[in-house]
């Protein structure tokens, strides 16, 4: 199993497990680049994974160019030690996509988790869509979280034996965690019980993707702006992302503002257990439009596609991209509607049931 961001790990995570469960089949090795390292040593630290092998590339002003080449030859060692017979690879990042070539290069079979997802549009997402393009042209079994994802790898010609669906092992992570942070004794927790104002409506932001820097995030920020002067029974929590390019136009145009509370990125249990508070989340982030229709709330993706358009066709998103307009008519409309509201926060999740890491370790051990 290799990954190396705090999305990657959340999504391995109840896999790493359920093929650990089975010893006497499999010998499992984790090995963790840390393209994130904090964000992702909080994840390992909560689902209890100690990584076997820990290549600790992240480093200042780290690029794509430095990053895929360090992935690659960083991963030779460690493949040559262990001798795979299969790499599993996640999704979309910069990890997966060169992780599956050094896999390649070594002769194991690669296996992709959360397959076929797709935006045909190579700038968006930047670089993910094209990651996830390079891995699924690699692999060799792809385990597609839904029927559309499936049908868009059947498109591309991918043998039909060599595709599982599965549902999404993000909700398999986030049924586990619901469950564990409303006991956890955990400080960000703590600190977010004495922030948030339980009698109004919270807002969940999150922001991060290279698409919507620069005016998008402006746009984003000035529709959050005007969201809060209109809105004064709403309070806005915003976990920062450390970019630059993210941390600029937010603390400048948001700073200051009494119903905008920004605050420092959170751990996942935190993140998780505010999700779980929120009355609506506006995001642009790809794991939030899977896991929040399972706890019921309404997403605004700050997007203008999406590789999850399941979620869109289910009604538990709507695209809103970085048009100011849109993303504040969006949210009057879910804040002052109770019965739009009500009628999308109940509607049925499309990515799955929290038994996807089961379907894959059965599909494993009939390969055997």
């Amino acid at each position: 199993m290799i990954f190396g961001t705090r999305p990657e790990a959340i999504k391995m995570a109840p896999l790493i497990k359920e093929f650990i469960k089975k010893t006497e089949e499999f010998d499992t090795k984790v090995c963790v680049t840390a393209q994130h390292r904090q964000m992702l040593d909080q994840v390992l630290d909560f689902f209890e994974i100690t990584p076997d092998y820990d290549l600790d590339l992240m480093k200042p002003d780290q690029d794509l160019y430095s990053l895929t080449a360090d992935i690659i030859t960083k991963l030779k060692p460690v493949l040559n030690e262990f001798r795979p017979d299969y790499v599993y690879v996640h999704g979309d990042t910069t990890t997966s996509m060169a992780a599956s070539i050094a896999a390649f290069y070594s002769g194991a079979k690669i296996c992709h988790i959360e397959a076929g997802l797709r935006t045909n549009n190579k700038r968006s997402p930047f670089p993910e869509e094209i990651n996830r393009q390079i891995t699924g042209r690699i692999a060799d079994f792809h385990f597609a979280p839904t029927d559309a994802s499936r049908n868009n790898l059947l498109r591309e010609n991918v043998n039909v034996n060599d595709i599982l669906v599965t549902g999404n092992t993000v909700i398999d992570a986030l049924v586990e965690s619901v469950t564990k942070v409303n006991t956890l004794q955990n400080d960000e927790i703590n600190q977010l019980k004495n922030t948030i104002d339980r009698s109004r409506k919270i807002i969940l932001v999150t922001g991060h993707r290279r698409e919507n820097h620069g005016k998008g995030f402006v746009n984003i920020c000035v529709a959050l702006k005007e969201i809060a002067h209109e809105h004064t029974d709403v309070q806005i929590i915003y976990p920062v992302h450390l970019n630059p390019n993210v941390k600029g136009p937010v603390y400048e145009i948001l700073s200051g503002i009494q119903n905008i509370n920004l605050i420092e990125p959170l751990s996942y249990p935190a993140f998780v257990w505010l999700m779980d508070q929120a009355y609506l989340i506006i995001t642009d982030s790809g794991g939030v439009q899977e896991e929040a229709p399972s706890l019921g709330k309404p997403v605004l993706v700050m997007r203008d596609s999406t590789e999850r358009p399941e979620a869109v066709a289910a009604g538990t998103v709507i695209l809103v991209g970085t048009d100011k307009e849109r993303i504040v008519d969006e949210t009057r409309l879910l804040l002052v509607d109770t019965t739009r509201y009500e009628k999308m926060s109940g509607l049925h999740n499309p990515y799955g049931d929290g038994k996807a890491s089961y379907r894959i370790v059965e599909f494993m051990a009939r390969q055997n």
